[in-house]
């Protein structure tokens, strides 16, 4: 005899409307996979009920996204493209419409969100993809900054790094001092919480950067 096993995905479902919340709650409970748990426990993937991405709600999310312990889904009544960029900046990886929010979407979304990838409405997404544009071609191009917070000069010290070259040998190359090439090597890894130099290098080369 065969049996099969399906692992509980703990859902902490997050609504300052009492109402709203049961009615979501006993939705995401019919289905087997999922289980509610009460506000602060330790759950897979984060609900959170709102009316729109405002600074509580960026709080709310980042402070979630930042603990490490679960995954950030957002279901908004109204969502601009300000709000938009800000749930994408505080770590949500989904982001749904209260008026498209069936449970299946919801189950979809959540389901998304543990195994690690994003997902929002389609038309959303165009949106988030020409605030992207516009931030790299108006804001961070210009001041020689990438999306990945990265300058040409930190990305051009990685690529000496990555090609075997020494901190003296990049100095020379790039006509700055070893205490500057040290410093920058150091504003990378502490910028982006990485171990050391050869980490620097290995984030650099998954991302794409070099």
């Amino acid at each position: 005899m065969t049996t099969s096993t399906t692992t509980t995905c703990r859902v902490a479902l997050y609504a300052d409307d009492p109402i709203s919340r049961a009615g979501i709650s006993a939705a995401l409970e019919r289905r087997g996979e999922l289980t509610v748990v009460d506000e602060g426990a330790p759950g897979d993937v984060a609900v959170l009920l709102a009316q729109e991405i405002d600074e509580r709600t960026q709080q709310q999310a980042r402070q979630l996204h930042r603990g490490g312990s679960c995954s950030v889904v957002v279901v908004v009544a109204h969502i601009d493209d300000q709000g938009l960029l800000a749930a994408v900046e505080a770590g949500v990886c989904g982001v749904l419409r209260r008026s498209e929010a069936t449970p299946d979407r919801l189950s979809a979304a959540i389901r998304d969100a543990r195994a690690g990838n994003g997902s929002m409405p389609s038309d959303l997404l165009g949106r988030l993809m020409r605030q992207v544009t516009h931030l790299q071609d108006r804001v961070l191009g210009p001041n020689g900054m990438h999306l990945n917070g990265l300058s040409d000069r930190e990305v051009e010290v990685l690529r000496l790094v990555a090609d075997g070259f020494a901190t003296g040998e990049i100095a020379a190359q790039l006509a700055y001092s070893e205490r500057t090439i040290k410093n920058i090597i150091q504003d990378i890894t502490s910028r982006l919480h990485l171990r050391n130099r050869s980490h620097a290098v290995a984030y650099a080369l998954r991302q794409g950067i070099i």
